[in-house]
């Protein structure tokens, strides 16, 4: 159990690139490619990590969002929800955090330390004037945009896609689907504390379940397919369930994981849309 428990931490810490693909992310070049003006942009963060970025302007000047993709993704992740926000008038910002894309290579801390790496962004709009600033995060993008908004006063609404709601759920479900290994609490506490000891975390108060309800007053969406085999649909119904008032679901019958935009493209912009357009500029 050791040796399993250190090699899944491992996994963990050092997880392979996920190549951008058309089949997932549909949009793998630059926001030039949806036909958007964009400037590439280098971030720091809190505690020194180098970050790469796009910065595309808006003909907003009060509102703007940060897009935050996955673990082992890149920016590009953004891209397709990027449509629907360049068109309600937002400045962008699409971030590779840490260990990722052409961001300073580290290591994944599943939320706890790319939380740092929102901030960034979030600080560099605001150092652009925009006051309302709203996040959109997918799979450990959602998880650490939740971490993040709960730090964070200065996020006004964030739309979470796919996120877990604590690492030993993950670890028990990821390790009965990959490894075979039954879905015990010993097994994945062991793993978390490799975890932990091997990246310097806290992963187990500071959790997006233990978090969600403190956003309040500030809206949240979750969005969760019902066919999602990387973080099953039962994470997104319990965020949403512990999450506090005013918030939001869109359950995605057969679903994938983060695929709502190709689930349903017209619902998909709509909702967005509408969702930034009360968060942001009726509040």
């Amino acid at each position: 159990m050791l040796i399993g428990a250190w090699h899944f931490s491992g996994q963990l810490l050092y997880p392979d690139d996920y190549p951008c693909n058309a089949e997932h992310y549909i949009f793998c070049e630059s926001p030039a490619q949806i036909g958007l003006e964009y400037e590439e942009i280098a971030l720091e963060a809190e505690d020194g990590v180098r970050l790469s970025g796009w910065f595309i302007p808006g003909r907003l000047d009060n509102a703007g969002v940060v897009l935050v993709h996955g673990r082992g993704a890149t920016r590009h992740a953004g891209l397709r929800d990027a449509i629907a926000l360049s068109e309600q008038g937002y400045p962008m910002v699409l971030i590779d955090l840490r260990n990722s894309g052409e961001s300073e290579r580290s290591f994944n801390s599943m939320g706890f330390h790319e939380a740092k790496d929102v901030h960034s962004a979030v600080a560099f709009m605001k150092e652009k004037g925009i006051d309302k600033i709203g996040v959109v995060g997918y799979s450990m993008g959602a998880s650490t945009s939740i971490l993040a908004m709960s730090e964070n006063p200065d996020i006004d609404a964030g739309w979470f896609d796919s996120g877990f709601q604590d690492l030993d759920t993950i670890i028990q479900e990821r390790g009965r689907r990959d490894y075979g290994l039954p879905a015990v609490e010993q097994f994945s506490r062991l793993v978390r504390w490799f975890y932990e000891k091997r990246g310097g975390l806290d992963t187990e108060t500071r959790t997006p379940l233990n978090v969600i309800a403190s956003i309040s007053p500030r809206p949240v969406m979750i969005v969760h397919g019902t066919a999602d085999i990387i973080v099953t649909v039962n994470h997104g119904r319990t965020l949403y369930d512990t999450a506090a008032e005013p918030k939001f679901y869109w359950e995605i019958p057969e679903g994938r994981h983060t695929r709502s935009y190709q689930a349903d493209q017209e619902k998909s912009t709509r909702l967005i849309s509408d969702f930034f357009s009360q968060g942001l500029q009726n509040r």
